[in-house]
């Protein structure tokens, strides 16, 4: 079956059940029938015992979401009370199961702010060069052509 399909119709559902509680044939004959899957047929079933409506659940499909509704108040709480808190305090505190990254983007979401990380001293920056060099100073002279550069190929000679 291939993925991106359409949802069947409402109309198109209900005149499936119709068939198969009428008797006019087996799941598989009605999933012939009306050019759908077996799978589909027997979704549809088992949708109706289960739940009683035969609608599309698309809005009920996907991934849930892990930082609900109650977390993102308790969020808002926490920050409140201790702004500094970093993104694992904040998930800890919480008892969130998900990537401090999901964490940070709820918190931009929501235009809150936290601390990017634990205190500690900020990390001393060292010069991996010497002086900067201004272009073309310092470069050995002679070592290129006149007229060309050390990435093209020579001009052709004159005879």
């Amino acid at each position: 079956m291939v993925r991106g399909m359409k949802t069947t119709s409402l109309d198109l559902r209900e005149r499936i059940l119709a068939c198969y509680d009428g008797g006019e044939g087996t799941r598989a004959q009605i999933a012939k029938r009306f050019c759908v899957s077996l799978g589909m047929i027997k979704k549809l079933l088992l949708q109706r015992r289960q739940t009683g409506d035969i609608a599309p659940r698309h809005h009920l499909s996907g991934r849930k979401p892990k930082i609900l509704a109650s977390h993102r108040q308790a969020m808002r709480s926490h920050l409140a009370k201790k702004p500094d808190m970093t993104l694992e305090e904040l998930r800890h505190e919480l008892r969130l199961e998900c990537s401090l990254t999901a964490i940070h983007y709820i918190l931009v979401e929501l235009g809150l702010t936290y601390k990017k990380r634990l205190s500690m001293r900020a990390s001393r920056t060292v010069p991996t060069s010497g002086k900067p060099v201004k272009h073309g100073v310092g470069a050995r002279v002679g070592s290129t052509r006149q007229g060309s550069s050390s990435s093209t190929n020579r001009p052709p000679r004159r005879p």
